[in-house]
């Protein structure tokens, strides 16, 4: 996908450059006590996680019924709108999905058809931003990047 690559490459410059944009949607309405099974469906489960500085953590989830990988950025305290976002990235098929804009409590959810591959993922909450990429590859080390702009 063209859009998650220029999302992925404009990720990896602003961590370089300190700088990104993020493009505005619709408040989602907050959820307390929100989890990435809730924002993600029942069948999903939590195998991986980054915090967001103190703001919240990007949760990646995996479906082993239909192979799906989710993501999900989730506020620690949820009110006032912030900037906020969570994508993921499969680069065996070039396939992901992000979502991006202005929420109350969490960003996502983003699939994409992850079985058997590595996944690069991530999201942000203001101003602090999370990557990880070559998640989930059984034997190989991920790639951690936590920056603020």
């Amino acid at each position: 996908m063209r859009l998650i690559r220029s999302v992925l490459s404009a990720t990896a410059l602003a961590a370089l450059t300190v700088g990104t944009t993020a493009a505005l949607a619709a408040p989602a309405s907050a959820a307390p006590n929100t989890t990435p099974q809730k924002v993600c469906g029942s069948g999903y489960k939590t195998v991986n996680s980054a915090p967001v500085g103190s703001l919240g953590t990007v949760y990646l989830t995996y479906n082993a019924s239909n192979g799906e990988n989710c993501v999900a950025t989730i506020r620690t305290n949820p009110g006032t709108v912030r900037e906020m976002s969570a994508w993921v990235y499969v680069p065996d098929t070039e396939e992901g999905d992000d979502d991006w804009g202005q929420y109350t409590s969490y960003a996502g959810p983003t699939y994409v058809y992850g079985k058997g591959h590595c996944v690069d993922w991530g999201g942000h909450i203001s101003n602090v931003y999370v990557q990880v990429t070559g998640s989930n590859c059984g034997s190989l080390k991920e790639n951690r990047v936590t920056y603020t702009r």
